[in-house]
């Protein structure tokens, strides 16, 4: 019997790496788990073995790799709350940097070249210059995006030296659930503006706070570029391929290109559960753009990839779908 190649997924029970892993799954590769399962879930993990335990403990990651054989990294691990970050930089720092240097100290000890880091676009920061390419200066302005680019330059680093391969993805504003219905989003405490809004509306919640409604935007709410996690997934899959094509390091914008207000986004809650999600007006929130929105045309030229699950509609009727099934239920 001929063994798949097997992939390290560290973080891999959180809400993106387990999409990542059935996405691997589906195409021939092993995914291995390596989770501290400080936020991730047990049962995210269905399609391969799951290793407990902390990116920053080199020894045990590269025993895992050797093990298991591992020919690539994936790496999500990482604290991602951008309020929190503020009132925690020392676990920030901690788990988002240290972690990058330990899980790159065991791959140089295993001989594992290729690295697909799971970046953001916290770290372009405020700017005015839409949509944004990976050109642009990146300024985050918070604790959370400043750990994610001190990581993507430690990276970009390691790369020139030719020690490793890497892609860094920076995601605009990951959303949805698997479109089968057997993983999806479920953070605690929750912080996304759809899970909030189904939450609002199916189980009788708290209304949703739309925070400003006098932006400069076509209904005086925010706009972001939402994109669905099964879109994100194929963008992994693309970025392991690309990197066995090519050395060095390179930076690609995860998005549509095609930005989406909160109101669009109430609606369509709305739409697919067939009730009105309640709301209340609230300030805006210190830090918030008015607009962010990804130019997406160096993932489309050289990963091939394109985002052709992420209209509105489909990725709320995939996280309703989610929702219903198991939170309902009370499965998860």
């Amino acid at each position: 019997m001929t063994m798949q190649p097997a992939v390290l997924v560290t973080g891999g029970a959180g809400y993106v790496g387990s999409h990542v892993c059935k996405a691997l799954h589906r195409s021939g590769l092993t995914p291995v788990t390596l989770d501290n399962l400080h936020t991730g879930h047990p049962w995210a993990v269905k399609w391969g073995p799951l290793e407990v335990g902390d990116v920053r403990d080199e020894s045990f990651v590269s025993d895992v790799m050797l093990r298991h054989k591992v020919t690539a990294v994936l790496h999500f691990a990482a604290l991602s709350l951008v309020g929190e970050s503020g009132s925690k930089p020392v676990e920030y720092y901690d788990t988002n940097v240290r972690g990058a240097l330990s899980l790159v100290s065991a791959m140089r000890r295993c001989g594992v070249e290729r690295i697909v880091f799971s970046s953001t676009c916290a770290v372009y920061g405020e700017s005015d210059n839409l949509p944004i390419e990976e050109s642009q200066p990146t300024r985050p302005i918070n604790v959370y995006g400043r750990t994610k680019l001190a990581a993507e330059n430690f990276l970009t680093d390691m790369a020139a030296t030719g020690a490793i391969r890497v892609a860094l993805l920076r995601y605009f504003n990951a959303a949805g659930a698997d479109l089968d219905g057997e993983i999806g989003e479920a953070h605690r405490p929750e912080t996304h503006l759809i899970p909030l809004a189904i939450q609002a509306v199916l189980e009788r919640d708290r209304p949703i706070s739309v925070f400003g409604s006098d932006y400069p935007t076509a209904d005086g709410t925010c706009e972001r570029d939402y994109v669905h996690v099964e879109d994100l997934a194929d963008a992994h899959l693309q970025a392991l391929a690309f990197l066995e094509r090519t050395g060095g390091s390179r930076a690609f914008n995860l998005g549509t290109g095609q930005p989406v207000s909160v109101r669009q986004v109430l609606k369509a809650v709305g739409r697919v559960v067939g009730s009105q999600v309640p709301t209340i007006e609230a300030p805006r929130r210190p830090g918030d753009p008015p607009r962010l929105f990804a130019a997406p045309e160096r993932a489309e030229r050289d990963l091939g990839w394109v985002a052709t699950r992420s209209d509105v509609d489909t990725i709320v009727a995939s996280a309703v779908k989610w929702h219903r099934r198991n939170v309902l239920s009370e499965a998860v």
